[in-house]
């Protein structure tokens, strides 16, 4: 019996290894685009200056696309300044052919007005994103971004907000071409999106 069960532990074993070798193999190129299909969307939100804009509205535009808040202590603003710093080093041609996107993960704090304030500390190209609660978990829905209220007695709101700390650079029909998290560099984002223009 127990050479029995051998032989048929053998047997799976070697079918299991035929089904695994006759399956198509994927790329690394290729899983990264189905990651890409999951990623992006057209999102309906209000930007700093007070008018209703979708992902839409910025078709034939690479997208560099940040969720965050306002209330953000460190990680936002230090994004925010990273994509001011690659926005300094684009030509005005180059910047011309791309959107920076400031979604917030905050919309109860984070008004049109607030959201306008804010982004004066940063460069002039960057468009702020607010709206409804559910149309922010909508947008951070579509690009899969965590965001979740969390309770901090040294707020003056009593809480903050944690979310993904991520960048999207989307191309002109809102597709996925790359992501980038908090280590990535300047460098590594220019280099990114003058390949993507």
């Amino acid at each position: 019996m127990r050479r029995l069960l051998l032989i048929l532990a053998v047997i799976l074993v070697a079918l299991l290894g035929l089904y695994v070798a006759t399956m198509p193999s994927k790329t690394s190129d290729s899983a990264k685009g189905d990651v890409g299909v999951l990623i992006g969307g057209d999102f309906s939100l209000v930007n700093h200056q007070g008018q209703p804009v979708r992902a839409a509205d910025y078709q034939g535009k690479l997208l560099l696309i940040y969720f965050g808040f306002t209330y953000c202590p460190d990680v936002c603003p230090t994004e925010l300044q990273k994509i001011s710093a690659v926005l300094d080093q684009l030509s005005d041609r180059q910047r011309a052919g791309i959107v920076p996107l400031f979604v917030t993960v905050d919309p109860e704090r984070d008004t049109v007005e607030q959201m306008a304030l804010y982004l004066s500390n940063f460069h002039p190209a960057i468009v702020g994103l607010t709206g409804s609660v559910a149309q922010v978990k909508e947008a951070a829905s579509m690009y899969k971004i965590y965001m979740q209220k969390v309770e901090d007695e040294t707020s003056s709101a009593s809480y903050t907000m944690d979310h993904s700390n991520l960048v999207y650079l989307m191309d002109g029909d809102n597709h996925y071409l790359k992501h980038f998290t908090g280590r990535a560099t300047v460098t590594d984002m220019l280099k990114a999106i003058k390949a993507a223009l």
